[in-house]
C-alpha cells in the first residue's frame, strides 16, 4: 500500500512529502505515547504529526519483519546442513553449564529444596585460561608444600613448630602460610566455578547405590585431583580435562562403597558387561537370557556368569520383624545349616566316640599314625612323608604301619557299627 504523509505549515499551503511503498502488515497493538508538545489548536497540524508516527512504526515493524524473517532461514539452514547437532549441543553445554537443570526425578528436587543437598555458590561460567592456570599452580605448589611437610614430620619424632619446618624447608613461616592459603582459595574457586560440571556428571549415576550429594562430593574430590594433574601449556581447557577425572571418582566410589560387602574390581567391571548383555537380549528378545546365553554374548565362562550373579546379591538383615505382633525376626524361621542341627551335632558325637573305641584296639604308635594321617584329631590330614619327620620315621616305615593297622581295624566287629553313619 502507499501512504502519503504531510505536514502543513499553514492551512493553505501544505507541504507533500514523498510516498512510501510498504507490504501489508498487520495491526500494531503497541501504543506510543504522544507527545505533549505536538498538541495544539490546529487540527490539521495533529493530524498530519501522527500520519507520519504511524509511517515511522510501520517501517520499523517492516525492518523487525524482515530480520526475523532472515534469522529463522539462517536457523533453518544450520539444522539442515548440520542436523542440528551444532544446536543440541549448545544447549547441552547451556544445561551443563547451569547444572541445576539436570535434576529430572522428583527426589532431588525435594533434597534440593530441603536443604539436604548444598551445592554452595554456583557460577553460571567457567574460568578463564588464565585464571585456571594460576590456580591450578597454586594446587600443585600446596600439594608439593604438604608432601614436604609430610617428609618432615616422618623424618622427626615429634612433631616440630612451625619455625623448626620453616627452618626445615628453608622457607619463610609468612610464605608457608601463603602457600597453603592460596591452595585451599584456589580450590575453592575451581569447586564453585565447575560445581555445575560436577552435577551434571553425578546426575548420571544415579540409582546405583550411592545418594546423589555422596556422588556430588566424589565428583568433586575428582575434579580437584584433576585440577592437580592439569597442565595449562597443552592447550586443552581444564574442563575438558577435569571430566574424565569426575567421572572416574565416582565410578571408582559406586564400586568401592555402593555395597556393605565390596566386590573386586575385576569382578564389578563383568557385573558392568553382565547387565549391558542382559538389558540388550531382553529389548530384543522380550525375556531374561539364561546364563549359557550371557556367558556366550560377552565370551566368559557360564560359571563366571553364575559367580557373579551370586557374588552381586545385596545382603539381607536378621533383625527385622516379620509378624504383625512383632514377636518373631526372620532369623527366627529361617533354616540354619545342616551342621548346626541337633540330630546332625548328636551322630558326630557319637560317631567320634565309636571311632576312639575302635583305635584302642591298636597300639599308641599305630593309633597315632592313623590320627595324623586321617586328620581324626581335627587337625590338618598329613603324608606319610610329615608324619616320618614328627615321629622320626622313614617314609616307608610310616606307610607299613599304617598298612598294619588297617588290616587290624577289619578284622574287629566294632567297624560294622560305624557302617551305619556311612551316608
Amino acid at each position: 500500500m502507499a501512504i502519503t504523509t504531510s505536514i502543513c505549515s499553514s492551512p493553505n499551503q501544505p507541504p507533500t512529502l514523498s510516498t512510501l511503498s510498504l507490504p501489508t502488515i498487520p495491526p500494531l497493538k503497541t501504543h506510543l505515547p504522544f507527545p505533549s508538545y505536538l498538541s495544539s489548536n490546529d487540527a490539521l497540524v495533529n493530524g498530519a504529526a501522527a500520519e507520519a508516527v504511524e509511517a515511522a512504526r510501520d517501517a520499523a515493524a517492516v525492518r523487525d519483519g524482515i530480520s526475523g524473517f532472515w534469522s529463522c532461514r539462517e536457523h533453518e539452514n544450520e539444522n539442515e546442513s548440520g542436523g542440528g547437532l551444532v544446536v543440541r549441543r549448545k544447549k547441552r553445554r547451556r544445561r551443563r553449564r547451569k547444572g541445576l537443570e539436570c535434576f529430572d526425578d522428583e527426589e532431588t528436587k525435594r533434597e534440593f529444596e530441603d536443604g539436604r543437598v548444598s551445592f554452595g555458590v554456583v557460577r553460571y561460567g567457567y574460568l578463564s585460561p588464565r585464571e585456571e592456570a594460576e590456580c591450578c599452580q597454586s594446587i600443585k605448589e600446596g600439594a608439593k608444600l604438604e608432601s614436604e611437610i609430610t617428609r618432615v614430620l616422618e623424618a622427626q619424632e615429634h612433631e616440630p613448630t612451625s619455625k623448626q619446618l620453616a627452618n626445615a624447608m628453608r622457607m619463610k613461616m609468612t610464605s608457608i602460610d601463603k602457600v597453603i592459603c592460596n591452595r585451599r582459595e584456589s580450590q575453592e574457586k575451581i569447586i564453585k566455578s565447575y560445581r555445575g560440571l560436577v552435577v551434571s556428571v553425578a546426575s548420571s549415576y544415579q540409582g546405583k547405590g550411592l545418594s546423589f550429594q555422596d556422588l556430588i562430593q566424589e565428583g568433586s574430590i575428582g575434579l580437584l585431583r584433576g585440577a592437580d594433574k592439569f597442565d595449562p601449556e597443552r592447550g586443552f581447557k581444564l574442563s575438558t580435562y577435569v571430566y574424565w577425572w569426575i567421572r572416574q571418582a565416582i565410578i571408582r566410589a559406586i564400586e568401592n562403597k555402593s555395597r556393605i560387602i565390596r566386590l573386586p574390581g575385576h569382578m564389578c567391571g563383568v557385573m558392568a558387561k553382565i547387565t549391558k548383555a542382559k538389558n540388550s537380549f531382553n529389548q530384543k528378545f522380550q525375556r531374561l537370557p539364561s546364563h549359557d546365553e550371557v556367558a556366550e554374548m560377552i565370551n566368559v565362562q557360564p560359571s563366571t556368569v553364575r559367580l557373579v550373579y551370586e557374588r552381586s546379591r545385596l545382603p539381607i538383615s536378621l533383625d527385622p520383624v516379620v509378624t504383625d505382633r512383632g514377636c518373631m525376626a526372620l532369623q527366627d524361621i529361617i533354616r540354619g545349616s545342616d551342621e548346626m542341627m541337633p540330630e546332625t551335632m548328636l551322630r558326630k558325637q557319637q560317631m567320634k566316640q565309636e571311632v576312639e573305641e575302635l583305635l584302642k584296639t591298636l597300639s599308641d604308635r599305630e593309633a597315632n599314625v592313623l590320627r595324623l594321617h586321617f586328620g581324626l584329631n581335627g587337625e590338618t590330614a598329613q603324608s606319610f612323608e610329615e608324619i616320618g619327620r614328627l615321629l622320626k620315621l622313614s617314609r616307608e616305615r610310616v606307610r607299613q604301619i599304617n598298612g598294619i593297622a588297617l588290616s587290624k581295624l577289619k578284622q574287629t566287629s566294632i567297624l560294622d557299627r560305624l557302617k551305619m553313619y556311612i551316608v
